[in-house]
């Protein structure tokens, strides 16, 4: 699996990372068995940069995961979770959740550090908050060798700039924002964080399950004319024998500028799909006829503000 740089942190991500939000049941009922063949299928593939959270099956995603990293090399991986997000309506960035929030995770993951501490879902509280408060906070944590590297997750770009231009972060992690139908994470933002030395993760390649030929979840938040553009793409790509989820993750992955795509499943199955899709060569040509019919919805996104899952 090819890797890239993750801005000045030292660290190389795999271009596809796995997403472990599938194992808290986010989705769908997931077996034990599942759970771990997942995880250990991602890894076998070179998905070695896994990402989830407590708000992801409040806390099931992270115990499983650990369940599954059990008596597997610490340095065989790199782990990453957030904090601050822990129900639907439940947030709370303050200090003292701080602390407890990373103990409860290391437990849950079974190690002793972790790679990567996202603030998860910003955007719904007072951001300010995040730069006076909980950022100091888990800079004193990293000083305790729990954490290497510190950033922010979330939906709306303006998020990103509004903290990196009062503070320094080490990477930042957009989802949806860069897809065959939205390209405002490269457009808008990419520029600013690498005069920043940010390092930039992207979720999300799918839009979830827009460009894909499953059948769209009840929460999914985007326009009527952007699920129509998005049928007429998928069937473009079936007409010509291929899969419009193959040429997603393709083209999510091949931006040099992004370090790693995060996508997530409990079907091993889908991830060994994947894994040998990035390996194949990108149909320009069909890229480019994609990209026409998606072009009179591009970069229209859903309605920023609103909970989701992520």
């Amino acid at each position: 699996m090819q890797t890239r740089p993750l801005g000045k942190t030292g660290l190389h991500l795999p271009i596809l990372s796995f997403g472990a939000s599938s194992l808290g049941q986010e989705f769908r009922p997931v077996t034990l068995e599942e759970a771990l063949r997942s995880v250990r299928v991602a890894l076998e593939l070179g998905l070695t940069f896994i990402d989830t959270s407590p708000f992801y099956g409040r806390g099931m995603s992270e115990v499983l995961l650990g369940v599954a990293l059990r008596g597997i090399p610490r340095d065989r991986y790199l782990l990453g979770t957030k904090l601050g997000r822990y129900d639907l309506a439940h947030f709370d960035f303050s200090a003292r959740r701080v602390v407890e929030s990373v103990d409860v995770s290391l437990h849950r993951l079974g190690t002793d550090h972790l790679d990567i501490l996202l603030c998860h879902d910003i955007e719904f509280v007072q951001m300010q908050q995040i730069v006076d408060e909980t950022l100091p906070a888990l800079r004193r944590v990293r000083e305790q060798g729990k954490v290497r590297f510190l950033g922010v997750s979330g939906y709306p770009l303006k998020i990103f700039k509004f903290i990196l231009d009062q503070t320094d972060l080490d990477v930042i992690l957009s989802y949806n924002q860069y897809t065959l139908q939205n390209t405002r994470l490269a457009d808008e933002l990419v520029p600013y964080l690498k005069s920043k030395d940010v390092g930039v993760m992207n979720a999300g390649p799918f839009a979830a399950r827009l460009l894909t030929n499953a059948p769209l979840p009840n929460w999914h938040k985007e326009p009527e004319n952007v699920r129509a553009a998005c049928r007429r793409a998928a069937d473009l790509c079936a007409n010509r024998g291929v899969d419009i989820a193959k040429l997603a993750i393709q083209f999510s992955t091949a931006n040099a500028d992004i370090t790693t795509t995060i996508a997530g499943s409990a079907n091993p199955d889908n991830i060994r799909k994947w894994a040998e899709w990035i390996a194949e060569p990108l149909d320009t040509q069909l890229l480019g006829e994609v990209l026409a019919v998606l072009a009179p919805v591009k970069n229209i996104g859903h309605v920023e503000g609103l909970p989701k899952n992520n």
